[in-house]
C-alpha cells in the first residue's frame, strides 16, 4: 500500500557563486539548459509524474523565478512560493515548507538537479513503513557532496556531508532529490549548526534513519547532472 504523492518542494534561493558572472543577474535554478531554465525541467519532470502543486523556496534574485513562472498555469501546475531571508543552510530553509505539505508527503529536489525524467515516477510514492526516499548515484566524488551509507536492503544508515580525505567513504552519492513524510519536519527543528555553521538538510536525514524509521535508497537511472560549475553547464549544453 503506498500514497500517491501530488506535492514537490523546490530548493531554489542560493546565487550558486561557482557560478561567477552567470548568477550576478538571475538564480542558479534559472540558468538555461539545452535552451530552458533547469527549474522548468524540473517542474516538466514533475508534473509527468503526476505533480501538480509546487512550493518554490526563493531567495537571490527571486523576482526572476516568481515572474517567469508565476502561478505555474503556463506550465499546467499550481505554484506557491516563499523567501528565505537568511542563507542559514538547506535543513532550515524546509522548514518553510511545513504549512504547504500539511499531512502530506512530498517530493524534494534542490534547484541545481537534472535527471531522466522517467525518474520523478520512482519518487511519487512511498509505501507503508517508509518515511523518506534518498536518491542516489554510483561513480561521484563524494568529497564534493553527500557519501550516502546503506545496509543489504538499499535502506540508509548514514549520511555524511563532503568526507574528508581518511573519513570512511561509500560508493553512493547523495543526488539531491528525495521524497518525504511529514515527520521530517519532527527533525529539521531540532537541527543545531554544522562546523559549516549551516543547518543541513542531510544531518536531519541521518536522525531520521538512525532514529529507527525506514529511510529508502533509490538509484537513478540515466543521465544525471548538478549544474554546479560552468564547465558542467558547458557540457549539458554542448
Amino acid at each position: 500500500m503506498s500514497i500517491p504523492i501530488t506535492k514537490a518542494v523546490l530548493l531554489a534561493a542560493g546565487r550558486g557563486t561557482r557560478m561567477r558572472d552567470l548568477t550576478n543577474d538571475l538564480p542558479k535554478p534559472m540558468i538555461a539548459v539545452r535552451g530552458k531554465p533547469i527549474l522548468q525541467h524540473i517542474i516538466e519532470g514533475l508534473r509527468g509524474a503526476g505533480v501538480n502543486r509546487l512550493f518554490i523556496i526563493v531567495g537571490w534574485r527571486a523576482e526572476v523565478v516568481r515572474q517567469t513562472f508565476r502561478d505555474g498555469a503556463s506550465l499546467g501546475v499550481a505554484i506557491e512560493y516563499a523567501t528565505q531571508v537568511v542563507q542559514d543552510g538547506t535543513g532550515r530553509v524546509v522548514e518553510l515548507a511545513r504549512d504547504f505539505a500539511g499531512e502530506d508527503p512530498f517530493v524534494l529536489s534542490y534547484g541545481d538537479i537534472i535527471v531522466e525524467p522517467s525518474n520523478y515516477s520512482r519518487l511519487t510514492s512511498l509505501e507503508n513503513g517508509t518515511e523518506a526516499i534518498v536518491t542516489v548515484k554510483q561513480s561521484e566524488d563524494v568529497s564534493k557532496g553527500g557519501a550516502v551509507f546503506v545496509n543489504e536492503h538499499f535502506e540508509l544508515i548514514d549520511l555524511r556531508e563532503k568526507p574528508q580525505p581518511g573519513e570512511a567513504t561509500s560508493p553512493w552519492y547523495n543526488a539531491g532529490i528525495y521524497a518525504f513524510r511529514p515527520s521530517v519536519f519532527d527533525f529539521t527543528a531540532r537541527l543545531e549548526r554544522s562546523p559549516r555553521g549551516e543547518f543541513e538538510l542531510t544531518d536531519a536525514i541521518r536522525a531520521l534513519a538512525q532514529s529507527g524509521k525506514k529511510v529508502q535508497a533509490l538509484e537513478l537511472s540515466g543521465d544525471w547532472a548538478d549544474v554546479r560549475d560552468p564547465e558542467i553547464l558547458a557540457q549539458l549544453n554542448r
